[in-house]
């Protein structure tokens, strides 16, 4: 398989990890018994550098924060997957360094997190690593 459709597949898997991830991470189930903590999250104020936020408004912007890399991920990927094999290979780092990067996702996600977005990691993992040792391999 080419380097290309590998990074055309994993754009397309990174941008519904971004919409999954952006549309869930402000879910939670009545049945986990967390309602007086998201209400505490939600009510208590305290100033940070002259700006009231509350616990919640940091949750929301890490989790906003990680939707916005997973659609620049997805938009990379894509861009990659459009470049000739020589410019690949010459993008040896950046190539690298996003497989690697989505190799600590894994790990997070394994770690912190629950099956689905660990699963996803691990596929998206997958496909970047195979396409950053392709690319390697054209020149």
């Amino acid at each position: 398989m080419k380097a290309s459709i590998l990074y055309r597949i994993a754009s397309v898997l990174l941008l519904l990890f971004a919409v999954g991830h952006t549309l869930g991470f402000r879910q939670s189930d009545p049945t986990w018994g967390v309602d007086a903590l998201l209400g505490s999250m939600r009510s208590i104020h305290f100033n940070v550098q002259g700006f009231s936020r509350t616990y919640w408004d940091l949750f929301l912007a890490a989790g906003f924060s990680v939707g916005v890399f997973y659609l620049f991920s997805a938009v990379l990927a894509w861009q990659l997957g459009g470049l000739r094999a020589e410019t690949l290979a010459a993008m040896r780092a950046t190539v690298w360094a996003l497989a690697l990067c989505f190799a600590a996702i894994t790990f997070v996600s394994w770690r912190y997190l629950f099956i689905f977005p660990f699963v996803f990691s691990i596929v998206i993992t997958l496909f970047l690593t195979a396409a950053a040792w392709l690319s390697a391999k054209t020149t």
